[in-house]
């Protein structure tokens, strides 16, 4: 008798989940969330400038031979960077079909704020695009929300969430979603907390665990909902099975000036991939 999991794997229709590759060659059709040199169309600038830091972005983890799962590649950075040390990408984010995470503050201007969140996604998706085919990208690319991964993307070695918790209601059902998936390693980067006691030498203080960011005087932000510290990281992954933990610090530039993050790679030591879902949130 077939084992649950090779009964998931021979029902996965994997083709039938990837997104069709878009024909985009106008930068002013495009939003640039990474600062990029693309073949043909030089330096765009993005957001956030990796490029001296990447390896320790990514947790200094060695991709090759990997098959990794990118929550939330955006214009693709990070997922041209573990393709070309060697890894197999399947690069997964919101398209203009799914709803940003939005803090749903009980004001006006809602309505008005998802339609312009829509074009902003579309705008990204098609940086993707247009980098994807100027560098000669094989990643694949499914589009939803990580609330309900589909299970036709199939076992990945190594799931990563760089810059992508902080913009979720519910941080833990992502982690979740992916690790049911994730054969060995989960890698999740986020910047560091300005309140809760951490350093690039020290730990969080007892308590200093993540905290609320949604300001209902200011009504904002609107697109962020937490800060955490790695010590919450850490204790979600180990929740999950992923018990063995290693943290490190970094700077990265952005238009807003030098960002000190944080990176904790976590490895599998119990469970394993498993197809049932998490219950999606209503």
């Amino acid at each position: 008798m077939l084992s649950t999991l090779g009964k998931w794997m021979r029902r996965a229709a994997p083709e039938d989940v990837y997104a069709k590759p878009r024909e985009i060659s106008d930068v002013n059709q495009c939003y640039f969330y990474h600062t990029m040199d693309i073949p043909g169309y030089g330096l765009v600038q993005g957001q956030w400038d990796l490029r001296g830091g990447i390896k320790q972005y990514t947790g200094g983890i060695d991709f090759r031979g990997q098959r990794v799962l990118e929550i939330g590649t955006a214009s693709g950075f990070v997922c041209f960077y573990m393709e070309h040390q060697g890894a197999e990408v399947v690069a997964y984010d919101l398209s203009e079909d799914q709803s940003w995470d939005h803090v749903p503050f009980a004001s006006a201007g809602q309505e008005w704020g998802a339609v312009k969140r829509r074009r902003d996604i579309w705008l990204v998706n098609n940086s993707y695009w247009l980098a994807h085919k100027a560098l000669g990208s094989q990643a694949k690319v499914v589009y939803g929300t990580v609330y309900d991964i589909p299970n036709a993307i199939g076992p990945v070695d190594a799931s990563t969430f760089c810059s992508v918790l902080l913009h979720l209601r519910d941080p833990f059902l992502a982690l979740q979603n992916a690790a049911r998936l994730t054969r060995d390693t989960i890698l999740v980067t986020e910047l560091v907390t300005d309140n809760g006691g951490v350093t690039k030498d020290r730990a969080a203080k007892p308590g200093a665990l993540m905290r609320f960011l949604p300001d209902f005087r200011t009504r904002e932000p609107l697109d962020e909902w937490w800060r955490l510290t790695p010590e919450i990281v850490v204790s979600f992954l180990g929740v999950l099975g992923f018990e063995k933990s290693q943290v490190s610090y970094h700077l990265q530039r952005s238009l807003w000036g030098e960002k000190r993050m944080f990176s904790v790679v976590a490895r599998r030591t119990s469970g394993k991939p498993h197809p049932i879902a998490p219950s999606v949130p209503t």
